[in-house]
């Protein structure tokens, strides 16, 4: 299993370096200069220009720190090499940049905003495994019956509606109609439970498509696992179905939802923008979508970043958990280690 951990996690390093460097190129290829953005066009003289440049390494410099000028004393321009060097640097040591509109470190402001996302996700990912797990099950055994036929028609419908109207539909109806739950923030009053309220619309849109999908795989998985051999033996030796159900199919059956959940939470985790967008929530996701409409690239490019490393780190724990669902899965692995 060590072996196992140590080889996924260096397979992270080409990963990185690879989607590391399409972020440097796109930031590079997108229209614009990032110079203009943050000192405006009409405010910026040219000598703070000549610094900004300097402190963004867009031009050469000598030993003392000083702007390179060519023969028209024009600064020259840096290397792509040099500043994907640069780039690199900051990157490894935890620096991402700073804001051009908001004149603050990217990483402070994620730090801010990464709480709520994080709490969104998991109230999310929590609905999406107890609700998604249960009605697969329940499709699974009462199949035919009216349960079945309730979840494959709940389910489609889910699929098919879009996230962000189905979060508007949720607010107009228990927020505007009702009058039951906030519709947008965070909260942030001195009641624990009044903070809460703001979570369950939000978490709800986040989590339906993914529920739905999360139903179907555990229905279809543990219908297939159901007619294999050992389930029959077990039959054969008289145990019941419910012990045949939850001691020997539903673990296997596990594996491709746990895969389909552990994804889905790393892209939770990772922000949910739509979602956050629709609810006006305070976290990550929506902070993108700002600096998207606002061509703030330091934190666009900053939140890619994030979402790449927490999707390897999850893929990484999803694979580990085989092992446990599965003890095949733990002997195969030292076969072929030996």
């Amino acid at each position: 299993m060590g072996k196992y951990i140590l080889k996924r996690v260096l397979q992270f390093i080409p990963v990185f370096l690879g989607v590391t460097l399409i972020l440097f190129a796109l930031q590079n290829i997108v229209p614009g200069d990032p110079i203009k953005l943050i000192g405006g066009e009409k405010a910026l003289t040219p000598e703070v220009e000549l610094q900004l440049r300097v402190k963004y390494h867009l031009v050469q410099v000598d030993d003392e720190g000083n702007a390179i000028l060519d023969e028209n004393g024009d600064p020259v321009p840096e290397t792509l090499w040099n500043r994907y060097v640069f780039y690199m640097t900051g990157l490894l040591q935890g620096d991402l940049g700073s804001s051009y509109q908001r004149k603050l470190p990217v990483t402070d402001i994620f730090a801010a905003k990464y709480p709520y996302t994080a709490k969104l996700a998991l109230c999310a990912i929590v609905l999406e495994a107890i609700m998604g797990i249960g009605a697969g099950i329940i499709s699974a055994v009462k199949r035919y019956s009216f349960w079945d036929i309730l979840v494959t028609l709940v389910t489609s419908v889910l699929v098919a509606v879009p996230a962000f109207w189905l979060g508007m539909l949720l607010q107009l109806f228990f927020g505007v109609q009702l009058h039951v739950l906030p519709i947008s923030g965070a909260g942030g009053t001195a009641s624990q439970y009044q903070d809460w309220v703001h979570y369950i619309l939000p978490a709800v849109t986040l989590a339906s498509v993914s529920t739905a999908y999360c139903a179907r795989i555990m229905r279809s998985q543990l219908l297939d696992v159901m007619n294999q051999d050992y389930i029959r033996t077990a039959k054969a030796k008289g145990l019941s179905n419910r012990a045949i159900i939850w001691r020997h199919a539903l673990k296997n059956a596990l594996i491709p939802v746990v895969t389909y959940i552990g994804v889905d939470f790393g892209a939770m985790l990772s922000g949910a923008i739509l979602t956050e967008t629709v609810f006006n929530w305070p976290g990550i996701g929506y902070e993108m979508f700002r600096a998207i409409s606002s061509r703030d690239w330091p934190i666009v490019m900053g939140g890619v970043t994030l979402i790449v490393l927490v999707v390897m780190v999850i893929n990484l724990l999803v694979d580990v958990s085989y092992a446990f669902l599965d003890p095949r899965i733990r002997f195969d692995s030292s076969n072929k280690n030996a």
